[in-house]
């Protein structure tokens, strides 16, 4: 029974991690998106200039 128990138990343990994994790797993309048209739009708005869009 406990054989059984852990297999079942690292199998939800890697189905969870692969499901959270995926999840980041949506979370990035769409950050990375926000981050080129945030550059692209704020260039374009300082007249040409080097105008930085972030604080750091």
């Amino acid at each position: 029974m406990i054989p059984l128990l852990l297999v079942l138990l690292l199998a939800l343990v890697l189905f969870g991690l692969g499901f959270a994994v995926k999840i980041l790797w949506w979370v990035a993309v769409v950050v990375l998106v926000l981050w080129i048209l945030g550059f692209f739009f704020r260039s374009a708005g300082a007249g040409g200039g080097r105008g930085r869009w972030y604080r750091w």
